[in-house]
């Protein structure tokens, strides 16, 4: 067996101390540190945070030979335990490494644990010892035994389950519900008094149960207890999807309050956070790509399906809020028209499919710049408007749903690897024909999907609003005293007038500006085509450029319609009511 001993070593300089004890070494025994974590397409280089890195045999030290960034040797004698003992250095406050403070702790196995070449089937046992007085420990890996405040060992049946449970330390709240007759357990770390935990529970639980039965009626889930990991801060948002659990982060005044039975934007994003990385315990975590039925630790693992696990769960997220009565459908068809202005107005679009940029996730969509929109485009909103076009489609049809194809899905590879091919015949099995046609224009292709006329034929009007003076100028922009440019759209009034991402916009027609909204203010023209005369500030020199602003469209809105065709009504009812 393959044991682990992780304590917190100093909490003001943000220390974990990790003992590895590896029964019956090899003469020569590699060990490495993963270089990314499975969910986040970015190498993350996680070695970097080791330090006093030291190995023994007994009373031997054993030298340790680095072999590359994250690799090292150890040369073994005899039968004795090899100790590899370690100290990693932890103030990552985001979902994906390591933390540590006077107030809190976290880590993921990927960025503590080191992996043991050629011993990962072996089971893997970790003790957590030496928290602080008053902390806990929360996570869904297995106990062997532990103390009520969550102190003793665990165990993983391999280093992929172990490296696949995140852990949270300190004092937080917790609570517990059932959904289909599994236990759930909400952990919220750094939550202010207001906090509303019951509310919390009970809309998660709401969430979980309408999860579970659209995967299998009225059967249990997958795994027998699942734990949220909240962290709550001034501002933050993400999360991270593992196969029992997840890991969270939101902003303080998104949290429910006592006494506020509202239903804040804030609100509605967390909770459709926790649905998105709920639906990744079926989809990613269990049905996956075929790429990562084995994942390599040491090296970027590419994939062209990330439309598909992310895009169609993005799809999912905030569906699931209307169908399980969290959302109306009014309020569901406001979060779909934004996911579809911010795909739709992107030139990126019109430059790479999604499913290229599913290859390129490594090297693109976790390094933005300033032409990125230019260049890419995102498989989360382009791959959540593909399952819309799909499901649409279908249902249009007459011949089945998307939801028919996830569950032909997850039955036909008993929730394992699949590729593209076998989407392809699930397609085609639940429809009665083929969609390789669609799948190639709208997967494969820089098209524009037929949104529009889908959602007309599910009694969903489509308009466009008035365009703002960001969208009419074709940029992005800070505003924070001063106008600054971040990003210019290709084809844009801003790119034909030389604007370049850093400028500062400082006047226009000899009108000081602050905020892009104020050009209502001095433009004459006001919402009809005109010109204008900018100055910028670029590179400490100012520039006078001519811009001809057109009309411009504006951003998308979705309105429920009452159409003279009662099919319509009823196939938009089906759809977004489904079980």
């Amino acid at each position: 067996m393959i044991h682990y001993r992780i304590e917190p070593h100093s909490l003001q300089a943000h220390l974990y101390r990790v003992v590895l004890r590896i029964a019956r070494p090899e003469a020569d025994t590699s060990v490495s540190l993963p270089v990314w974590i499975p969910g986040s397409y970015l190498v993350r280089e996680f070695a970097r945070h080791l330090q006093h890195l030291t190995a023994r045999q007994g009373a031997r030290t054993v030298p340790l030979e680095q072999l590359d960034k994250c690799t090292w040797r150890a040369r073994c004698t005899g039968t004795a335990a090899l100790e590899i003992e370690y100290q990693v250095y932890a103030f990552d406050t985001s979902v994906r490494a390591a933390y540590l403070d006077a107030h809190r702790g976290f880590f993921n196995g990927t960025g503590v644990f080191l992996r043991v070449h050629g011993r990962e089937d072996e089971p893997h046992r970790v003790e957590l010892r030496g928290l602080p007085y008053g902390w806990q420990a929360a996570t869904a890996l297995p106990a062997v035994r532990t103390d009520a405040r969550g102190q003793g060992v665990y165990e993983a049946a391999d280093y992929d389950e172990l490296v696949d449970h995140p852990v949270e330390l300190g004092r937080f709240w917790r609570g517990c519900f059932k959904a289909q007759g599994v236990e759930h357990e909400f952990v919220v770390a750094g939550a202010a008094p207001s906090f509303d935990g019951e509310r919390l529970l009970r809309d998660t639980q709401r969430i979980c149960e309408t999860a579970i039965a659209f995967w299998h009626g009225r059967r249990k889930p997958p795994f027998a207890r699942y734990v949220f990991l909240l962290n709550v801060v001034d501002d933050g948002y993400g999360g991270l999807e593992h196969r029992a659990s997840t890991a969270l982060i939101c902003s303080r005044r998104d949290l429910p309050r006592l006494g506020d039975e509202g239903l804040s934007d804030g609100y509605v994003t967390l909770l459709g956070l926790i649905s998105h990385e709920y639906f990744h315990a079926w989809n990613v975590k269990r049905l996956r790509p075929a790429e990562f039925a084995r994942y390599d630790y040491s090296r970027e693992n590419y994939t062209r399906l990330l439309w598909f696990f992310e895009g169609f769960t993005s799809y999912y997220d905030d569906l699931l809020l209307c169908r399980a009565g969290l959302i109306d459908e009014a309020r569901y068809l406001k979060l779909l028209a934004r996911t579809i202005t911010n795909t739709i107005t992107l030139p990126g679009r019109q430059v790479q499919s999604v499913a290229q940029a599913s290859f390129d996730a490594w090297v693109k969509y976790y390094r933005p710049d300033e032409n990125t929109v230019n260049a890419t485009i995102s498989y989360y909103t382009k791959g959540a408007l593909v399952a819309l076009a799909l499901d649409l489609r279908l249902r249009l049809e007459g011949q089945g749903t998307l939801d028919e194809v996830m569950a032909w899905l997850w039955r036909h590879t008993d929730g394992g690897p699949m590729d593209e091919a076998l989407f392809a015949q699930a397609l085609q099995a639940v429809s009665g024909r083929s969609y390789r046609r669609e799948i190639q224009s709208w997967v494969h292709g820089t098209q524009d999907l037929p949104l529009e006329e889908l959602l007309r034929a599910h009694a969903v009007r489509w308009q466009r609003e008035a365009p703002s003076w960001a969208q009419r100028l074709g940029v992005r922009a800070g505003e924070n005293g001063a106008v600054t440019v971040k990003t210019v759209l290709r084809g844009s009034a801003a790119e034909r007038a030389g604007l370049a991402a850093g400028d500062e916009l400082l006047a226009v027609d000899g009108w000081r500006l602050r905020k892009l909204d104020d050009l209502s203010v001095y433009l004459a023209h006001a919402g009809r085509p005109g010109k204008a005369l900018l100055l910028v500030s670029r590179d400490q020199r100012v520039l006078e450029l001519a811009v001809q602003f057109p009309a411009g469209l504006g951003s998308v809105a979705l309105v429920p319609a009452d159409p003279a065709e009662a099919a319509a009504l009823e196939r938009r009812r089906a759809w977004l009511k489904a079980r």
